[in-house]
């Protein structure tokens, strides 16, 4: 298991803020729709409705941020992404009709996905020589960090009053507004010197673009275990209903202790290309794993389905190490924040389609379509390896330095 904190400098401070964040999301992920639904009383409909209106607002947010961050320096844009997110949230407290609840869930929302594009260049300049690694480092100590926010949520969800939920908003907006508060200790990254040529250079790049439509379809792998594994499990299956639980228990520590180990070997867009054909087909075998445990009894169910979530792990493993690699190696230095942010798209648009795609294919066609959607993975993980190289021949051309008036800070009075 990794350690927490690395020993010391920009890296530890790094980990520190994005453990503390990540606790406030875990906050947030297992107890924030029942917050509108049970303490403001909102219809599920609604919440649903607002959360998918959020999602499709905040898609082209971090392409703009991104951008920023290259521009004016990294550490004050991301600071301030989280300050927005940390009163967007608080804003939760005063969401009592559906849109006052729609302006505060695209605020936070919205600055979640631009502090994922500001960030990045942060990771690049402060993560060595491999600042893929140092991600897949962060991604083991995001998963420790959302479990424990998901612990402390289910005692809210146990006590249930509004007193508890509204707790637990707080805490979720002190978490992120701590959280900035430690990115600030890091010393500025130095805003990147503008480039001659066109200014928006990732929506230009295509092959880029076509990784991006690639890894967002393989991304829909995580909903596989958060919105299809429960459903399934407990209209499908004769499987105990706490094994829910531990699916997700079995996939954490997998995720912490291997997701290093796992991405040490992927240090090249070509090694990437194949994680990511290899992780097609595990998401395929997984897939069909899954599958099997209907109408069959309960031990064989349980056994079957913690193979299958296993198997599916090792495949999640591989998918984001892949990504990590190929959004870093084929991103220009000068344009990383709007290189991530566009990479980001793909993401973004799996969380607004995926769920409703995952529910149709393995939860009402059933078997069949659990075929089909592990299918969709292992066409995908085939095709990656072509728009890597794709990417590869056609890197975007480094323009001289160009003055930017844009990029210089602005003088004092």
């Amino acid at each position: 298991m990794p350690h927490l904190l690395p020993e010391h400098g920009p890296q530890r401070t790094i980990a520190a803020s994005n453990f503390v964040y990540t606790v406030g999301s875990g906050l947030y992920l297992t107890a924030g729709v029942l917050y509108f639904t049970q303490a403001v009383h909102l219809p599920a409909s609604q919440v649903g409705l607002g959360l998918g209106i959020a999602g499709v607002l905040s898609l082209a947010v971090g392409i703009g941020v991104g951008h920023l961050a290259d521009r004016r320096g990294a550490r004050g844009v991301y600071a301030a992404t989280l300050v927005v997110q940390a009163l967007a949230t608080a804003g939760f407290m005063l969401a009592d009709s559906f849109w006052p609840f729609v302006i505060a869930v695209c605020a936070a929302t919205g600055a979640k996905g631009a502090g994922l594009a500001a960030r990045s260049p942060i990771i690049r300049h402060h993560g060595g020589d491999r600042p893929q690694e140092f991600r897949a480092y962060l991604r083991a100590v995001t998963n420790i960090g959302i479990s424990i926010g998901a612990v402390l949520a289910g005692w809210v969800v146990q006590v249930g009053t509004h007193s508890a939920y509204q707790l637990m908003v707080v805490g979720n907006a002190l978490a992120f507004a701590a959280s900035a508060l430690i990115v600030l200790r890091l010393r500025p990254v130095a805003p990147e010197k503008a480039a001659g040529g066109p200014r928006w250079i990732a929506l230009r790049d295509r092959p880029y673009l076509a990784l991006t439509v690639l890894d967002g379809v393989m991304a829909i792998q995580f909903k596989v275990l958060t919105v299809a594994v429960p459903l399934w499990l407990i209209a499908a299956t004769e499987a105990p209903h706490w094994l829910i639980s531990g699916t997700m228990l079995l996939n954490t520590v997998l995720v912490v202790t291997c997701q290093m180990r796992a991405s040490r070997s992927i240090d090249t867009p070509a090694a990437g290309a194949l994680a990511y054909r290899r992780s097609g087909f595990a998401f395929l075998l997984a897939c069909v794993l899954i599958s099997l445990t209907q109408d069959i009894p309960g031990w064989a169910a349980a056994t079957l389905l913690l193979a299958g979530v296993a198997v599916h792990t090792i495949g999640e493993l591989w998918h984001a190490a892949a990504g990590f690699e190929v959004s870093f190696a084929l991103a220009p230095e000068r344009a990383t924040g709007q290189y991530l942010g566009v990479f980001g798209l793909g993401a973004g648009l799996a969380e607004a389609a995926g769920p409703a795609l995952i529910i149709f294919l393995c939860i009402t066609w059933g078997r069949p379509g659990w075929y089909v959607m592990g299918a969709l993975f292992a066409l995908t993980g085939l095709a990656a390896p072509l728009a890597v190289r794709w990417a590869g021949r056609h890197r975007p051309t480094e323009y001289p330095e160009r003055e930017d008036k844009e990029a210089q800070p602005k003088a004092t009075a």
